[in-house]
């Protein structure tokens, strides 16, 4: 049985032990909340999101990827139907100065399953420094449940996909529509066989010069022509250099260029005679007292073709009276009528009686 002296002394062990435990423990503790600051300042902050994600009380709250404090609260309030969820936060007023009034929140998470946090954004932030009781933005971001959603959606619109590329391969190796018939029927593989041997047919045909197009590949008599036309268009280009030639002369004779400028002063010389009033276009065009007479003129030629038009007149009543007309035509319908009954019996027109006293 121990004695009263050992059993002391391993108490006294046992306590040292429990006393660095202790002091150990705290010294980790505070090797890990260096971050955060347990001993510094914090102040409190809000914002409100409309749903929490899975967020937690004591998730923490990250500047920039940089731990500054946790979440304290995480509660649904009825004052706000768009944003019914509250998030309070404690953070540490090291950073104030980058932690601004509208400095974004979002609820972020770790990698694809991880814990969800609050993640602080202020790059662009320009209001003033973040105080106690201060709300923060949200800035909404889709959630994992939005991404799975939509990845869903994308999987079953690739599903649908695939079934009907399936439908599709499988009425090709059945031989059914264009591009089955294309892979399996051997008709169309017969005809385009047929097809090039013709192709080929008609390619020895043309080496052999046979046909217009062999004729025109393999004969030389095209050149022949050709060459002796190219021949015959520089002699005449040849020519008209020279100055030979209808058209030779027109570029190279300079009693063209000369006539030209010769019939082009005598035109400019009679547009200055009419400007200066010369001659009788001079005074047809700056003569007020002629362009008056002219006027005049046609004044009356104009009253006395409205007169005529009226009947008015000799005249007028040639063009408009009828009377004319009727009487001429009643003439030639008498005359119409002696001449018939002098053909029918002459001798009573023609007759001629002497009389002797």
């Amino acid at each position: 049985m121990p004695s009263q002296k050992q059993v002391r002394w391993s108490e006294l062990r046992v306590g040292i032990t429990v006393v660095f435990a202790s002091i150990t423990l705290a010294i980790l503790i505070l090797l890990m909340t260096a971050s955060t600051g347990l001993f510094t300042e914090k102040i409190r902050l809000k914002t409100y999101t409309d749903n929490a994600e899975g967020l937690r009380v004591g998730a923490p709250v990250r500047l920039q990827g940089v731990d500054v404090g946790n979440v304290t609260r995480v509660t649904v309030v009825a004052d706000k139907p768009l944003t019914p969820v509250e998030v309070t936060m404690k953070v540490t007023t090291r950073y104030r100065k980058m932690m601004r009034k509208d400095t974004l929140a979002t609820l972020s998470t770790a990698g694809v399953l991880g814990e969800v946090f609050v993640d602080l954004n202020s790059t662009q932030a320009k209001g003033p420094p973040a105080e106690d009781g201060d709300v923060l933005p949200a800035d909404e971001k889709p959630g994992l449940q939005e991404v799975v959603r939509a990845s869903q959606t994308s999987l079953e619109n690739f599903n649908i996909l695939v079934r009907r590329m399936d439908r599709i391969v499988a009425a090709i190796e059945k031989g059914e529509g264009s591009i089955g018939k294309f892979i399996y029927d051997p008709t169309l593989f017969n005809k385009l066989n047929a097809t090039l041997n013709e192709v080929q047919g008609v390619v020895n045909a043309v080496s052999k010069g046979k046909g217009t197009i062999g004729k025109l590949v393999m004969d030389d008599e095209l050149y022949r022509k050709a060459n002796a036309s190219v021949d015959k268009l520089t002699k005449i280009v040849d020519e008209i250099d020279r100055g030979q030639g209808t058209v030779g002369k027109l570029l190279k004779d300079p009693a063209l260029y000369n006539t030209a400028q010769e019939t082009m002063s005598k035109a400019n010389s009679l547009v200055e005679n009419i400007n200066q009033g010369k001659g009788a276009l001079g005074k047809l065009a700056r003569d007020e007292q002629f362009a008056a007479k002219l006027d005049n003129t046609l004044t009356r030629v104009s009253s006395i073709t409205e007169r005529i038009e009226k009947g008015e007149g000799t005249f007028g009543k040639l063009v408009r009276d009828p009377s004319l007309y009727n009487n001429a035509d009643q003439m030639l319908l008498e005359t119409r009528s002696l001449l018939k009954a002098i053909r029918e019996n002459p001798k009573k027109y023609l007759t001629i009686h002497f009389k002797v006293f």
